[in-house]
């Protein structure tokens, strides 16, 4: 943990009879970062949270979390005024408006009539609803839902992000528009009216203008490309991390993009060759993972393979590993945080 550090959890436990949900976790998040969590269902990513903003207790007593220097283990209370949480569902009130959705949770989290109205239309305009504000939150599209979860987890202005899958089920315009409000809340340039502190009150520069620490999950790899760092997690654990280009650097040199036609053929043939470990469909195209050191080989032998068989074969070459790859390839080799 440094004093940059607004997460920092090293060794959380949480079991659930007989399930370990998560095993032996340690992250840390600083001012102005964006952690990605990335991992298939069940991999542990909403426990991680949960256990992060105080609603879950974690096992044992060897667990420790800080959220903004404060223990969540004994200044709860204190730690969790931090820490702004968008749940997988959120919770509207569908009959309340959208401004008095915001006002609900502005008060709940002890702001006075006189602070409440100016945060939520100033964060309203920032999240892009502020001309909905008399509109019923049951009357929202599934994106501006999101946008009004968002805004309802920024309102207090919190130093902490914690999002659950927060763009699932929206639509691609909406999960670029949501992902341009977090990297400007993660930004120095971030607007003033979200830094400050979280117990409300006048505007003051604190240790949060350097930017909102976000730790994010996802199911989507192009977001996770997005982040500072990402983490896969499987089983609980979280297999490796490090930013998107050193995951991506695992398998340099070792993936060869093939186009053709028919697709299905071309994918028994490259799976029948030595040198390929893995052959995976992305859209219109294959992802070959070769072994260290065989690309040539394997370019060639395919390349007349494949023309004997008579397949179309319009790409055959090196390209560079995208996080998919990287990803399929941890959950193929059940990679560890510490070999790889």
């Amino acid at each position: 943990m440094t004093p940059y550090d607004l997460i920092a959890a090293s060794h959380l436990h949480k079991s659930f009879g007989n399930t370990h949900a998560v095993n032996d976790i340690s992250l840390t998040v600083a001012a102005g970062e964006i952690y990605g969590l990335v991992g298939p269902d069940g991999a542990g990513k909403t426990t991680t949270l949960r256990l992060l903003c105080g609603a879950l207790r974690p096992d044992g007593d060897g667990s420790r979390i800080h959220i903004a220097g404060l223990d969540m283990l004994k200044q709860t209370e204190a730690a969790r005024a931090h820490i702004g949480y968008l749940a997988q569902r959120f919770a509207l009130y569908e009959d309340l408006t959208v401004l008095e959705n915001l006002r609900f949770f502005a008060e709940v989290r002890g702001l006075s009539e006189a602070e409440w109205r100016p945060r939520c239309l100033e964060i309203l305009q920032f999240v892009g609803l502020a001309d909905f504000v008399e509109r019923r939150a049951g009357q929202l599209s599934g994106g501006m839902k999101q946008k009004l979860g968002l805004a309802a987890a920024l309102v207090h202005r919190p130093q902490v992000l914690l999002l659950d899958e927060p763009t699932t089920g929206v639509d691609p315009v909406t999960r670029q528009d949501f992902w341009q409000l977090i990297l400007r809340l993660t930004s120095t340039a971030s607007p003033s009216h979200l830094r400050g502190t979280a117990s409300g009150g006048k505007m003051t520069p604190s240790e949060n203008d350097g930017g909102v620490a976000v730790l994010v999950s996802t199911p989507y790899m192009d977001e996770a490309a997005r982040c500072h760092r990402v983490g896969f997690m499987r089983g609980g654990k979280i297999l490796i991390e490090g930013t998107p280009q050193e995951l991506r650097s695992r398998l340099a040199g070792r993936v060869v993009e093939l186009r053709g036609q028919p697709l299905t053929a071309l994918r028994d043939i490259a799976r029948a060759d030595a040198g390929v470990e893995d052959a995976q469909m992305f859209g219109d195209r294959l992802h070959l993972r070769v072994r260290p050191a065989l690309v040539e080989q394997v370019i060639a032998r395919l390349g007349e393979r494949l023309m004997a068989n008579g397949s179309q074969i319009s790409l055959l070459k090196l390209v560079e590993p995208s996080l998919e790859d990287v990803f399929i390839s941890l959950l193929e080799n059940g990679d560890s945080k510490e070999n790889a």
